[in-house]
């Protein structure tokens, strides 16, 4: 049937262009342009200040223990560092294990709060805030682990005066369903890097996010109300007029579950939805070279997902309602592009969004189940 009398099919075909478009523009964009920007960066050799590192635990016994010495071995100098170990009512001996490795470990400063109600990692955060004596403080998820000099890079790079906020790119220890962790990393990092060389990047990481702590005093701490804590942190410090950085040598390892891949990624994904849709009002505020990074990536996270099965479902009317076979040519497409690594992992990606905004509507996921990793 020619086209232009099924106009549902035009419609679907619209959505298409627009939902692939619009992404692989932004990315080639930020590929070819934005990341041969300069960073623009003054940073101190001498700038040592005293650093806070908060590790909000729950049943963490398989990994505290490697995560504490991890934090040991780092070059920055242990004279200036805490480490403020915030436990939310863990069942399996988490804190006996950080009493014990404390008590071996006398040349660095360990302070344990022992929480009474399990209320959520943000509530843990703005906990050890009152009692972090650090001018930097830093957010360090238990099962990540940072190369020896993760930390002294995010310190030198928080040097300039006009950098609020310093996080990480992450490498997944194992690839995920399909290679789908593996393959998003790839393309998630170049957006990363390209959007901080502009000014500043709205998705950050709790395995390592460090925050100048005066600034975490401006804005009131950590959002208790949704769980992107790392990620809106930063992003209401860049509104205030500081960068909000990811460089591009800055790498912690991250554990990818062994079970339950799909829910702690949607987990995830409900978390920057929240984040994005919490920021939103406060757009118009923000600093004009940051302006446009928070519009592209607000409509990447909320909105364009939905076109995909909005078009799918016009496909299907068409097909049935018209029987016009462009329309079933179309899905047919779709589905063989699915054994292309790229494309499997954009649709996976969009599927998790879809499903994040609708248990959003019941469950932020601000308190969850502990998985294996």
């Amino acid at each position: 049937m020619d086209l232009r009398f099924d106009p549902i099919l035009s419609i679907a075909l619209v959505l298409v262009g627009v939902h692939f478009i619009v992404p692989i523009v932004y990315y080639l964009y930020a590929r070819f342009r934005l990341l041969e920007k300069p960073w623009n960066l003054s940073i101190s050799d001498v700038y040592k200040p005293k650093v806070s590192i908060v590790i909000p635990t729950y049943n963490e016994a398989g990994v505290i223990r490697e995560r504490l010495d991890n934090i040991y071995s780092q070059d920055y100098p242990r004279d200036l560092l805490e480490v403020i170990v915030v436990d939310s009512m863990s069942s399996d001996g988490t804190i006996d294990i950080v009493r014990e490795w404390s008590y071996n470990h006398h040349d660095i400063k360990v302070k344990i709060i022992s929480e009474e109600d399990r209320r959520g990692k943000a509530y843990a955060l703005n906990n050890a805030l009152r009692y972090a004596s650090g001018d930097v403080v830093v957010i360090a998820d238990a099962d990540a682990i940072w190369p020896r000099d993760a930390l002294s890079r995010a310190i030198s790079i928080l040097s300039d005066p006009l950098v609020g906020a310093v996080s990480c790119l992450k490498k997944p220890l194992k690839p995920g369903v399909m290679g789908v962790e593996e393959g998003y990393r790839q393309y998630y990092n170049i957006l990363r890097i390209a959007e901080s060389k502009v000014w500043a990047t709205p998705v950050f990481h709790g395995e390592l996010a460090v925050f100048k702590k005066d600034l975490l005093e401006r804005i009131g701490g950590f959002p208790v109300d949704i769980g992107a804590d790392d990620s809106y942190t930063a992003t209401r410090i860049a509104l205030l007029g500081y960068r909000a950085v990811i460089p591009e040598d800055l790498w912690v390892y991250e554990r990818v579950p062994s079970r339950g891949y799909t829910s702690w990624r949607i987990r995830r994904a409900q978390h920057l939805i929240q984040s994005f849709t919490k920021i939103i009002p406060e757009i118009r505020r923000a600093p004009k070279q940051f302006k446009k990074i928070l519009l592209v990536e607000s409509y990447i996270h909320l909105v364009n997902p939905w076109l995909l099965p909005l078009a799918t479902i016009l496909l299907l009317t068409s097909a049935t309602l018209h029987h016009n076979p462009t329309s079933i040519v179309v899905i047919g497409i779709g589905i063989l592009l699915l054994t292309i690594k790229p494309y499997r992992t954009w649709i996976t990606m969009q599927l998790y969004l879809i499903i994040a905004a609708i248990k959003n509507l019941y469950n932020k996921e601000i308190i969850w189940i502990k998985q294996s990793k």
